[in-house]
């Protein structure tokens, strides 16, 4: 039996913590269910980070500035990167909706630790719908990265509720917000005034959802709750949703059909996502290059073709093809990023990109 991967445990104490995290959520009888779930969900994002970073070779330990190679330590441990830090190599741009979600919480998580026991279920309505973005960024990424079959789907139900489908629901909800003290409610609302607009209004920093009842006669075909996808509905039904206001929230995560290659690229697909993510010119021959030198997938012709890396590439037996994955591209973006990078992983000397922004062209064989 194949030794699992050095980052396994790493990712599965990752889902274990978010697991965790829905759970405290989803129980009313918790005193303190939303602090707790910000702090497993931190410990999640953590881990899952950590994770991506071992099997993409990146060195996420400190380094003592004032000595060299020696590492800083903590109890005999190398100290290594805090969930902000690691935030910042995953997503460098600040405007990142993803980065901004997971940043708020970061700097609430510092706020409620040990304060505000009394103000947890009126956080829990306020922030509810960037919890909810924070799960489903979560879930994104970590399917994104290590498949599908790692989905939080497998894990968790949609959890039954009493929303505000009462206009005397609806007005006791919107008394509760307002006991959420002061000191906290200027902070949310001095760090969305830090955003940009788009990324306010972007689901991944925020989750919205509108939710309706229907009347309808019984049908042995009909499920209890359906779902209308924002974009298949017309500009007046979406005009109508909008003007519904919040009656009530629930989250829901879509299924993926079975689909071969579901979030798999061809070749050419993945060497120009490279090239579009680097300073240098990265065709098909480096991409070839690549995989050739670290050993992803077996030469063609090899008796055993499905032998892969299965974290960055799979066989296709019906098509004879492989496939990558998105977790190999962006481990090519982060390694060819630097002329260095870009020499071990393809065994080239880089060429930057033309200064007049045209595109190299890639050879098509």
């Amino acid at each position: 039996m194949a030794r699992p991967p050095r980052w396994q445990a790493t990712l599965d104490a990752s889902i274990e913590e978010a697991c965790l995290a829905v759970r405290l959520y989803n129980d009313s009888a918790e005193a303190r269910a939303f602090e707790g779930f910000v702090i497993h969900m931190h410990l999640a994002w953590l881990y899952l980070l950590h994770a991506e970073f071992v099997r993409d070779d990146v060195d996420f330990r400190y380094w003592d500035p004032q000595y060299k190679n020696r590492l800083l330590r903590i109890d005999g441990e190398p100290k290594r990167w805090e969930l902000e830090r690691s935030m910042k190599e995953r997503w460098p741009a600040d405007s990142d909706p993803v980065r901004a979600n997971l940043a708020l919480f970061i700097k609430l998580r510092n706020r409620l630790e040990h304060r505000h026991a009394h103000a947890d279920e009126a956080l829990m309505l306020n922030l509810a719908g960037h919890a909810h973005a924070l799960l489903v960024n979560y879930e994104s990424e970590l399917t994104e990265q290590f498949g599908e079959q790692r989905s939080l789907a497998l894990r968790l139900r949609i959890p039954i509720f009493v929303g505000t489908f009462t206009p005397e629901g609806e007005q006791a909800l919107r008394s509760f917000r307002k006991t959420l003290p002061a000191d906290l409610r200027g902070f949310v609302t001095d760090y969305e005034s830090g955003l940009d607009e788009a990324v306010v209004n972007d689901s991944r920093y925020e989750f919205r959802l509108r939710a309706m009842v229907e009347l309808a006669p019984k049908d042995p075909d009909a499920i209890a709750m359906q779902f209308t996808r924002y974009e298949d509905m017309t500009e007046e039904q979406r005009a109508f949703a909008e003007e519904m206001g919040k009656r009530g929230q629930v989250i829901v995560r879509e299924q993926k059909r079975p689909i071969s290659g579901l979030g798999r690229l061809m070749p050419k697909t993945a060497a120009a996502e490279v090239q579009a993510g680097i300073p240098f010119v990265f065709n098909l021959n480096h991409f070839a290059a690549a995989w050739k030198r670290k050993k992803v997938r077996p030469p063609s012709g090899d008796p055993n073709p499905d032998r892969t890396n299965s974290d960055f590439c799979e066989y296709d037996e019906p098509t004879k093809t492989y496939r990558y994955t998105k977790a190999y591209v962006s481990h090519l973006i982060k390694k060819c990023g630097t002329e260095k990078g870009f020499e071990d992983i393809t065994g080239m000397a880089p060429r930057r990109k033309p200064s007049d922004d045209h595109e190299a062209s890639a050879p098509t064989g």
